[in-house]
């Protein structure tokens, strides 16, 4: 990635993204769920919600914070605030507001919050140090600074070869790569947030396990990045055949009746010194 300029974000905000998200949010959600309760967000809390996108992690703190809190989500895409704003009405969530905004630059427009959270943000930042001081900055003193980041570092695992499982990741990892993405910032989150200036940060990490029983959640990806990948010469659309994909790694799994491991979801959070502690 070049010095000050952040990773190339290739999946866009258009329909095949909105259902991307989806499914990721299905994969994850409940892996961010227990998360977000680990760090201590519940009841009555004020969140920022770092990169909203389609209200996903919106949905869920909306519900750890209940009618008495708040949240707010930021995303700089307002076809994504779209989306976000009219799932939130649909839910009745009216705790729940959208800016359209970079979360790095707001400054002091808003009053300090409780918590900052955000999910597959850092791994696309140019400076992902500044990312968290900036997230820091909207947070009160005994406040809660949390991300939650992919990371390819170890490799896919199965009892049983898998080799269509592996091509995909290989498939989607290379493409991000490609555009810049930090395909380690899970590993890297420890070191981020001591860089930044916050107390140790408590790190945590959960597998997505793949069985025959699953639907594989790197499907929805692979359609949205597809333009790259042939772009890149990684892979061709005939190759792909995404249309068929997840039948064929369905396939695949229950053939060989195998359970699979493609990736790990790192978080980690840190909880920022009280006035008084930060004094002495």
């Amino acid at each position: 990635m070049s010095p000050g300029k952040d990773a190339d974000y290739i999946l866009g905000a258009g329909a095949d993204e909105q259902e991307r998200l989806r499914a990721q949010g299905d994969a994850v959600g409940p892996i961010t769920e227990r998360l977000l309760q680990q760090a201590g967000i519940g009841r009555g809390m004020r969140v920022l919600d770092l990169g909203c996108g389609a209200g996903d992690v919106s949905i869920l703190l909306a519900r750890l914070v209940g009618p008495d809190g708040e949240v707010v989500g930021v995303d700089r895409e307002a076809a994504m605030l779209d989306k976000a704003r009219d799932r939130i009405s649909g839910l009745g969530l009216t705790q729940v507001s959208f800016l359209e905004s970079d979360f790095r630059r707001l400054g002091s427009q808003l009053e300090k919050f409780d918590a900052a959270v955000g999910r597959l943000v850092l791994m696309y930042q140019a400076d992902p140090v500044e990312a968290v001081k900036a997230a820091a900055s909207q947070v009160r003193p005994g406040g809660v600074v949390l991300f939650q980041e992919y990371d390819s570092t170890v490799p896919p695992t199965s009892l049983l070869p898998l080799p269509l499982h592996e091509q995909v990741r290989h498939w989607i990892w290379e493409t991000l790569r490609r555009s810049g993405t930090d395909a380690q910032m899970g590993f890297q989150l420890y070191a981020v947030f001591v860089a930044a200036g916050l107390p140790a940060p408590e790190v945590r990490a959960e597998a997505i396990v793949q069985t025959p029983a699953t639907r594989y959640p790197g499907v929805a990806l692979v359609r949205v990045l597809l333009p790259r990948m042939v772009e890149y010469g990684i892979a061709t659309q005939a190759e792909v055949d995404v249309d068929t994909l997840e039948q064929r790694l369905i396939a695949e799994r229950t053939t060989a009746n195998a359970t699979y491991i493609g990736q790990l979801v790192f978080g980690a959070w840190a909880r920022l010194p009280t006035r008084a502690s930060a004094t002495r």
